[in-house]
């Protein structure tokens, strides 16, 4: 059965859930076009058959079963979905180093922080080279994506930008300046000062216990549409002046995706799916809406494996998509590079991190997207290379130290 696309992100819980798991049973029960983990496979990637935007959530992901063995090619297909084929190997890269870190994924493991990879790909100088499926892993499911979300929603503003609806300038206006629906005249000290630079590299400055949120959630009316951002700011402890600590927290892109909804045409969640993804070639995705009644931005989204490789190629090609400006080079530089101290050796730009693994004496320049669970866009600007991986592990597992290492060492030996 040929899967039917999904071509309209949905918010929606379908109340409809046993067709789904029966299909998803059948599914896991049928011969697949996989291999042995020590193998390369050539055939078809599983896929979730009879595919619905209705099906795809957070919770439905949960329902998918394992797969009976894993699926691993070093020659990636041509699905005509704006991703280059290539091979591991002949175009790049250690195969024998790669297929044994294949292996160890596969690996089954009694420890919840890590084994549970789903998606591990790799795209060297502009072609897909490897893909591969274990355990929940689809080549036609979005998957969770959890924080990576925070890293689409500054894209999404620079797209906004690169059409004329913000410019560079503003990424230093005070976002009150653009929310008209909310009152200054009731916000805390200080709140009138926070630049959309200042969010989107997590220092806002807002300040709210856990005791304070869980108040204002009980009220949700009180929340939607530019309410959200009103709560935070009228209920903050004081803003200090910058600079100001790095804190990570939902607020702050929360302000961010409520300035795209302000000067974009229509809403930022049409603005998201016309302007930014379909011209991408991303249709088959999720976006689940907040409270606000926009679409979540901290942890909100999911994709493809095959859709994150894009973003990556994005920054590698600063910002140009098929040839053409499609977010500015400016932005995209700023927004990957270290612009705040997070913790450690991380750093932080907007909502994209920054780290330097080191590999025999070298430190190389790695910008990520994160997600809880183990979700990774690994990007290495000066060897041209992008590793996408998602997971269902309980936190970051070993995959944010480990993974980096292992791409560096098998496309520089």
């Amino acid at each position: 059965m040929i899967p039917r696309r999904l071509t309209t992100p949905s918010s929606q819980p379908s109340p409809n859930v046993k067709p789904f798991v029966s299909a998803l049973l059948l599914f896991a029960l049928s011969p697949l076009h996989g291999s042995p983990p020590s193998e390369a496979s050539s055939g078809l990637a599983p896929e979730i058959t009879d595919l619905n935007a209705k099906d795809v959530s957070y919770a439905r992901e949960k329902e998918i079963p394992y797969l009976p063995h894993p699926f691993i090619t070093p020659s990636p297909r041509d699905l005509k979905d704006g991703i280059t084929p290539g091979r591991l190997g002949p175009d790049g890269g250690n195969k024998e180093l790669i297929l044994q870190f294949a292996n160890q994924i596969s690996k089954k493991s009694s420890d919840p922080k890590i084994g549970n990879t789903d998606s591990f790909l790799i795209s060297y100088q502009g072609k897909l080279i490897f893909e591969s499926y274990f355990r929940r892993g689809r080549q036609n499911y979005p998957h969770y994506q959890m924080s990576i979300t925070k890293s689409y929603t500054a894209f999404a503003l620079g797209r906004a930008i690169q059409l004329g609806h913000l410019t560079m300038e503003d990424l230093n206006t005070p976002v009150i300046q653009f929310l008209k629906q909310t009152d200054p005249t009731t916000m805390v000290k200080g709140a009138d000062q926070i630049t959309l630079e200042q969010a989107m590299t997590m220092r806002s400055g807002i300040r709210l216990s856990q005791e304070k949120i869980k108040l204002l959630r009980s009220t949700p009316a009180r929340l939607k549409g530019q309410g959200q951002i009103q709560a935070y700011l009228q209920h903050s402890k004081p803003i200090p002046p910058a600079p100001r600590a790095f804190k990570y927290q939902a607020s702050d892109p929360a302000i961010t995706i409520q300035v795209l909804d302000a000067v974009v045409p229509g809403s930022a969640k049409a603005f998201i799916q016309t302007e930014f993804l379909a011209k991408m070639g991303i249709t088959n995705y999720h976006w689940q809406d907040d409270i606000s009644g926009l679409p979540k931005s901290a942890a909100g989204s999911s994709f493809r494996s095959r859709d994150m490789i894009k973003f990556g190629q994005l920054v590698l090609n600063n910002g140009k998509w098929n040839g053409q400006q499609f977010i500015p080079a400016d932005f995209v530089e700023l927004a990957t590079s270290p612009l705040a101290q997070a913790y450690g050796e991380n750093h932080y730009g907007f909502f994209w991190w920054v780290t330097h693994p080191e590999v025999n004496g070298k430190k190389y320049i790695c910008k990520a997207g994160r997600g809880a669970g183990g979700q990774f866009i690994f990007m290495f600007p000066e060897l041209d290379l992008v590793a996408v991986i998602t997971a269902h592990n309980q936190g970051m597992g070993k995959m944010l130290e480990d993974a980096p290492l292992k791409m560096i060492r098998a496309f520089t030996q």
